[in-house]
């Protein structure tokens, strides 16, 4: 998977949230990294499913999760999930003091219930 066409380890992530979720203050349950051009998306258990979005109108399959401690990539076009892969340019997740959902300030009290399934 090191040299997999559509990862591009030198690229930077967008920020440290949700690119959509952050411009419409919304809030984000996980979040995922576009491999290919380092955009942050939201997964599809938060309200948003912007890292979904990203791949049918980008067609950039790859992402890999943003989250701490985990190194993951998912392949949308195959539904296949790889254990880990190349190295992607720093940082490799959001802050660490940066809470799942978040941000903090904009999760509502009933999240849980907003979740998708």
């Amino acid at each position: 998977m090191n040299d997999i066409e559509g990862i591009d380890p030198s690229v930077p992530p967008s920020g440290t949230g949700c690119v959509e979720c952050d411009a419409r203050g919304g809030w984000w349950f996980h979040l995922r990294r576009c491999a290919q051009c380092g955009h942050i998306g939201c997964c599809d258990s938060s309200p948003g499913q912007h890292a979904t979005d990203h791949w049918k109108s980008t067609g950039h399959p790859l992402v890999q999760s943003f989250e701490p401690g985990e190194a993951w990539f998912w392949n949308y076009d195959t539904n296949d999930l790889y254990e880990s892969g190349p190295a992607l340019a720093a940082p490799g997740d959001h802050p660490a003091d940066q809470p799942a959902p978040g941000p903090a300030d904009r999760v509502p009290k009933d999240w849980q219930n907003l979740l998708h399934r």
